[in-house]
């Protein structure tokens, strides 16, 4: 297993005294609709090096590549990255998350961990930001919504719907057409930022049964009785899961 030493570092701007946050991002080359996907090809780097960036300009804490493959690890160094070789068996990219970082900080100097998928090239920095900024009032994980008032996006199974109350806790998340009546829904942005005792505590569990029925990891964390808080952003990062979506991102990208 390969990895660097922690770094040593301040926390975060805006993050509470005592808080100590790295960003740790899950990433391996098997994926059914586009394998590969770690190095996909955008503007000439690879997605997993747009993915350090994006974490390098966030300001949240030193970065750790959880890789999959070798292959992975190297273009991740290569970004700046440092990195931790993970069982590319492992069932999920929490799992990949805190198997990385258990190497990579076995100290636990770490008690704030984001984990940025690592298939969302047109994230902006300033919303990582944001959702380490959620980690508040005594939540044990945070993340991020966005409104939309599409139709098809709200009948798309694809598109998983946050229900929050008025306080920014998340009730449920499900792929059915969410909330019901008037008004907007709010699509999960997929960014999750631990208390590192609460990804402990979510890794060691099994799956749930409304995990499995909606095919939904976090609704496990809900069944467990674990806060989940969630603050809006305005643009909606769309994870790139095909080559339609990379094509996607590529125009995205070459915008900015």
């Amino acid at each position: 297993m390969a990895s660097a030493a922690a770094l040593r570092v301040e926390p975060p701007h805006g993050m509470a005294v005592g808080m100590n946050s790295v960003v740790v991002i899950p990433a391996r080359m098997a994926s059914s609709r586009l394998p590969g996907k770690p190095l996909a090809d955008i503007h000439g780097r690879p997605m997993i090096a747009w993915m350090v960036d994006i974490a390098r300009a966030a300001k949240a804490g030193p970065i750790l590549v959880a890789a999959a493959e070798e292959e992975v690890m190297e273009a991740a160094l290569k970004a700046g990255a440092n990195v931790t070789l993970t069982d590319p068996d492992l069932p999920s990219g929490s799992d990949r998350v805190f198997a990385a970082l258990q190497a990579f900080d076995p100290e636990g100097r770490f008690d704030v961990v984001v984990n940025l998928q690592g298939d969302m090239p047109t994230m902006r920095a300033a919303d990582v930001a944001k959702a380490v900024a959620a980690l508040r009032d005594g939540a044990d994980i945070a993340t991020l919504v966005s409104p939309s008032t599409d139709d098809g996006e709200r009948n798309n199974p694809n598109l998983v719907k946050a229900i929050r109350a008025a306080d920014g806790r998340c009730l449920y998340f499900t792929r059915a057409a969410a909330p019901w009546g008037d008004g907007p829904i709010e699509r999960h942005v997929g960014i999750y930022v631990y208390r590192r005792d609460a990804l402990a505590r979510f890794v060691a569990a099994p799956p749930s049964p409304l995990e499995l029925r909606e095919k939904l990891e976090q609704l496990r964390a809900l069944e467990m009785g674990m806060t989940i808080r969630a603050d809006s952003i305005e643009d909606f990062p769309k994870g790139v899961d095909s080559p339609p979506d990379l094509d996607a991102a590529r125009a995205v990208l070459a915008g900015r």
